[in-house]
């Protein structure tokens, strides 16, 4: 048994995710952590809500809530639907915990012990008409680099190059859409990420294994243009965690609090501690500090692309910098853009489906094998009602669910409901084992290795064989003159029904235990071997027939879903 520490991008607290934001992080982080624990490994699986910057403050305004009623809302909604989506997080934790703040106040100061903060005074944008400093995303406009008009002031989310404010064309406030901007003296603290470069550089390098999704965006980020900038790390916001140096004021710093992006990657450590103090688990540090045995886990973070500057650079010249012995990354599943039917999701348009509408229309498994077989990873993916009909009506319905119904319902009609007797393997059967073996050992490598889509397409192929065995067996028509043999026949295929159960949890974790339940057996234990895994069930072992597994989508459905998500266009 192996130690997996796993963490998802840490979704921002305003308002419900897309299913964009899905599939790039969360979905993914699952789908790796419930195959680990199925294949008996420790692991431990973590995420939170970032609750900290201006995402936050803005949300808040718009809803009339303090901020801080706002973010503790706003959590158990999210936590709520991840659980609708059957997302396995062993704690799902508050970027504004107590836990938090403190470490990363812990953070801050060890970094200024080590020489890697540097104090900057610096022009920021003022907006007279909100009589306040503007931090980055506070301020929008037309990136200079690719034309993209919604260009935050940090970053653009289109090109994902890093800006300032000042580089943007025509900015305004997003506060009140004022243009009368200022540029002001203040100070802030940086982070000297410059002075850490190159032993990111030898870090990345000797990555070799990454996706290079992955690797190109940390290499472009650490050597495009000037290079590797420093990074500031404080704000001048009213929520966020104060700006202090361990549990010491920061003179100079008063009223500011650190950068959301420095503090929300740290809450992937203070999220284990809030795990433990909720009584969940104990022994924190042995996952995160390498003097406290965190040296055997094996630590995965999953992202979409936007964030893996800030996973491969920021967060790792936090912890290297610090010189303390915390566990570093081993692996970063990084994955593109989901876009949806010709554009991009859009919350201010209403265009695309959100989480919670997802859950509204159909149950999670639908939605979890649909985006998982479509997972954006070696470029972007587009969403259409038209492939999700398709897909899901031929993958879920005419496959495995048909497999399903139709080998029960026999059984049930010619010997009752429990695993027939008699008769033996012949060459179909030996065929078909050897066949089964070679797509699950396919199958477990392409998981190992987190290849969403080609564990997906096995997953798919396995399902197949056992249709296309009953189709070329016929053991409907067996029946009328080798009863026998009919019964090995449909002996052999639920204790497929009970395999399909046990390989496909991962994917679809609630038809899994319906199949499970269906055949009376909470025997879920991988199959290493595959011919004792077809005998798991044996005779006279009773069995249920399960209601229609996976339905299918109308057509009329699909046009009515299509027409109310299309949003407002330009």
């Amino acid at each position: 048994m192996a130690r997996y520490l796993i963490t998802s991008a840490i979704p921002y607290i305003n308002g419900i995710k897309h299913l964009g934001n899905l599939i790039g992080s969360q979905l993914p982080a699952d789908l790796y952590a419930r195959y680990l624990r199925q294949r008996g490994h420790e692991v431990l699986f973590l995420c939170a809500t970032d609750e900290h910057g201006t995402p936050a403050e803005l949300a808040a305004a718009q809803a009339g809530k303090p901020v801080a009623d706002y973010c503790a809302e706003m959590h158990q909604v999210q936590a709520d639907i991840a659980d609708g989506f059957r997302l396995s997080f062993d704690h799902f934790g508050r970027s504004s915990s107590p836990q938090n703040h403190k470490l990363t106040q812990a953070f801050a100061g060890r970094l200024a012990e080590m020489g890697l903060i540097r104090e900057v005074t610096e022009q920021q944008v003022y907006s007279v008409a909100d009589g306040r400093f503007l931090p980055d995303r506070y301020i929008e406009g037309t990136c200079p680099n690719c034309g993209f008009d919604s260009a935050r002031g940090d970053q653009c989310d289109n090109c994902t190059k890093q800006l300032d404010p000042t580089d943007l064309i025509d900015p305004h406030s997003t506060i009140s859409g004022a243009t009368d901007l200022e540029v002001r003296e203040t100070k802030h603290l940086y982070l000297r990420q410059s002075a850490m470069k190159d032993d990111l550089a030898k870090w990345i390098d000797s990555k070799k294994d990454w996706p290079i999704l992955t690797t190109s965006i940390a290499k472009k980020w650490l050597n495009d243009g000037d290079g590797l900038q420093d990074r500031g790390i404080t704000r001048d916001l009213d929520w966020g965690i104060p700006v202090k140096q361990g549990d010491q004021t920061w003179p100079g710093m008063e009223g500011k609090v650190f950068y959301v992006w420095f503090d929300a990657p740290i809450e992937y450590i203070a999220c284990a501690q809030e795990w433990q103090d909720a009584g969940k688990g104990d022994d924190w540090e042995r996952w995160w500090r390498t003097d406290k045995g965190a040296d055997d886990v094996t630590y995965t973070q999953f992202m979409g692309k936007d964030n893996v500057p800030f996973h491969t650079l920021s967060f790792p010249a936090t912890i290297l910098g610090s010189q303390e012995p915390w566990k570093l990354v081993d692996y970063i599943k990084s994955f593109n853009y989901l876009n949806y039917d010709g554009g991009q999701f859009s919350t201010s348009r209403g265009r695309g489906v959100f989480m919670d509408q997802a859950l509204e229309i159909l149950p999670a498994d639908y939605w979890r094998w649909w985006l998982l077989s479509h997972a954006p990873e070696s470029s972007d993916a587009e969403f259409t009602w038209e492939n999700f009909q398709t897909d899901v009506n031929k993958d879920l319905a005419d496959v495995l669910g048909n497999f399903v119904s139709r080998i029960t319902k026999f059984c049930r009609s010619k010997f009752g409901e429990a695993v027939p007797e008699g008769g033996e393997y012949g060459p179909a059967e030996e065929q078909l084992i050897t066949d089964l073996t070679t797509r699950i050992r396919a199958y477990e490598k392409h998981m190992n290795a987190i290849e969403v889509r080609k564990a997906a397409s096995e997953l798919r192929a396995i399902w197949v064989l056992g249709n296309e065995y009953l189709q070329a067996n016929a053991p409907w028509t067996t029946f009328k003159t080798d009863p026998e043999t009919a019964a090995m026949q449909v002996r052999l295929a639920l204790n497929l029904v009970r395999l399909y159960g046990v390989l496909s949890a991962p994917f679809i974790p609630d038809a899994s235990a319906t199949l499970l339940k269906a055949m009376q057996t909470a025997d879920d234990s991988w199959p290493d071997d595959v011919p004792a895994a077809l005998t798991t069930l044996p005779p006279g072992h009773a069995f249920t027939v399960p209601d229609n597994l996976f339905r299918k989508i109308t057509d009329d459905e699909r046009a009515e879903w299509a027409e109310r998500f299309a949003g407002k266009r330009d």
